[in-house]
């Protein structure tokens, strides 16, 4: 198959305003690349245009829940990435119709426009047979989109990080607010990946340069417990908290009481508070790259990418949970 220039190819990025979407927008602008931004509230995505050259990013209406607006969002690309995905669910915007029919109704666009170039993003843990209805809904979407289009590449990030991300950011503020910090799954293991490495290998998926119909697992440089990880964001703010693990069963009735409490205050909790029970299911198992990826070179390094650290960008974007923001004299390099 012959490849057009970037500059002569369109590519469809749903959700490509979000966390991942901002900068995967940015790496393949860089490149060239015409991109087309389908999201729910275009009117929201302004800030993408800067990213590129003046009418090289479009931000276009489609929500993964309509297959029309989806058909209209896919028609004409040269190749389409599918980032959607939710990490609670909140009305008509749950696993299965977000992340299992939604990715298949982005593949049976796909499929039906001729396009074998798609790129869909899942999270490592996928399984069919997780406890956790979000792996599975993942799981169900992955194999929906290889069924309709064999050539798809499946992404597999390990939770990520970046400056604007919800995981470094959301411990910082709770070590912030609580003295004691009760933490589900402490000696579950993470493999934080760097948002622009994620980023990088979707670019490449798009270049042609990942083989089609693979299933690729990224996660950073090495792998942390939970407790390790919360240990970095305390030395990094300079707070000392003591951290007191909690047992997985009384975890689910905390994360069952504050589901409740969100639903009674019509979501106003502050998010750093939520935690619901599919995401303690989560917390059971490990989150890191399998060996079997490793050997097959199914990862950033066998990607030719160099995985970031934690430590080289998350010091730079927690300055602000430090007690003097940026003029704490016991920040790093300080």
């Amino acid at each position: 198959m012959t490849i057009l220039p970037p500059a002569s190819q369109l590519v469809t990025v749903f959700g490509g305003s979000g966390f991942l979407g901002r900068h995967v927008v940015r790496a393949l602008a860089r490149r060239g690349y015409r991109v087309r931004a389908a999201v729910r509230r275009p009117d929201l995505a302004g800030f993408l245009q800067p990213l590129g050259v003046v009418g090289q990013i479009t931000a276009v209406q489609a929500n993964l829940r309509y297959p029309d607006s989806v058909a209209a969002a896919v028609k004409g690309a040269d190749a389409v990435i599918n980032l959607v995905g939710i990490l609670q669910e909140k009305g008509r915007q749950n696993f299965s119709s977000v992340q299992a029919q939604g990715a298949r109704t982005v593949a049976q666009a796909c499929a039906n426009f001729g396009v074998d170039r798609l790129i869909q993003v899942s999270a490592l843990g996928a399984s069919a047979e997780s406890k956790s209805a979000y792996a599975r809904s993942k799981a169900e979407g992955e194999a929906a989109v290889h069924a309709l289009v064999k050539q798809a590449i499946v992404l597999r990030p390990s939770v990520m990080f970046g400056p604007e991300d919800t995981f470094f950011n959301r411990f910082a503020s709770l070590v912030r607010m609580l003295p004691v910090l009760p933490l589900a799954g402490a000696e579950t293991k993470f493999q934080p990946v760097f948002v622009g490495d994620v980023a990088e290998a979707v670019a490449r998926a798009v270049d042609g340069k990942l083989d089609g119909g693979k299933v690729y697992e990224l996660g950073g440089p090495e792998a942390k417990t939970l407790r390790e990880l919360i240990d970095y964001v305390c030395e990094v703010t300079g707070r000392k908290r003591l951290i007191v693990p909690m047992p997985f069963g009384l975890a689910r009735l905390q994360g069952q009481i504050l589901e409740i409490a969100d639903m009674l205050t019509l979501g106003l909790m502050p998010k750093e508070f939520i935690l619901t029970r599919d995401q303690v299911h989560l917390l059971e198992s490990d989150n890191v790259v399998s060996t079997t990826a490793e050997k097959e070179g199914r990862t950033l390094r066998g990607l030719g990418i160099a995985p970031v650290s934690a430590e080289a960008e998350v010091p730079a974007y927690l300055w602000r949970f430090r007690k003097s923001g940026q003029f704490d004299t016991a920040r790093a390099g300080g």
